[in-house]
């Protein structure tokens, strides 16, 4: 198993159907518990641990999927207020090297994680197929539609928690 993909890289197969986008969004508004089930009961030892050689830790990890998701949802607001706005990337690795990564809980990120995705999941639900088709601009990979970039934060919430629980099967924790 390639411990970077635990459940694979993302793959995109064309604009997903009606049904599929349902089980994005389904997956969408799991991750928080599924982060928090994954993190529940490490030490701040654990959270330490890389989860590969080379990878972030499992506390970096914690704090890089709010992060990731609140960029997302900003990014979907404004592809649904502006036509094929550009978006603004970052660099998700000097990201997780912040001082705030290593001196926040874990918990305020799982809370902030929690609240992020209610207003997301409230937003994506009464979003139809039209809004789905909607673009945005993205400097580095090239042009997303909506339901790409819900397909992929769909993944994205479940490829974190394999990173996590991978981990913690392998150690036996």
């Amino acid at each position: 198993m390639d411990l970077r993909y635990p459940i694979g890289p993302f793959k995109f197969e064309g604009q997903p159907s009606e049904q599929q986008i349902k089980q994005f969004i389904a997956d969408i508004e799991q991750a928080p518990s599924r982060l928090r089930a994954a993190l529940a009961g490490l030490s701040e030892q654990q959270l330490e641990t890389p989860y590969r050689p080379g990878g972030w830790t499992l506390r970096q990890v914690a704090h890089h999927v709010p992060e990731s998701h609140m960029n997302a949802y900003v990014r979907m607001k404004l592809a649904l207020t502006e036509d094929n706005p550009t978006i603004k990337p970052y660099d998700e690795a000097r990201w997780a090297e912040t001082p705030d990564v290593r001196g926040t809980p874990i918990a305020v990120s799982l809370a902030l994680l929690e609240a992020l995705h209610q207003r997301w999941v409230t937003l994506l639900k009464a979003l139809g197929p039209a809004d789905f088709a909607r673009t945005f601009n993205h400097p580095e990979s090239g042009p997303w539609t909506l339901g790409k970039y819900v397909a992929f934060y769909s993944w994205h919430g479940q490829h974190h928690v394999a990173h996590i629980t991978s981990l913690r099967q392998c150690m036996g924790w």
